[in-house]
């Protein structure tokens, strides 16, 4: 899966990892999270986030 990062404040999001504190279990790929999720470093939506890998 591929991960993605943060234009804006350059946090990489690992499916690996997920981001549970916010509700996002490990191995939920970018492209499964709800719409509304935002960076958790500076809360920019999904939409400024681009592929890494």
């Amino acid at each position: 899966m591929k991960r993605y990062v943060c234009n804006v404040c350059g946090y990489i999001y690992d499916p690996d990892l997920g981001d549970p504190e916010h509700g996002i279990e490990p191995g939920r790929a970018f492209e499964d999270i709800p719409d509304d999720w935002v960076c958790p470093v500076c809360g920019v939506g999904k939409y400024e986030f681009s592929p890494l890998d």
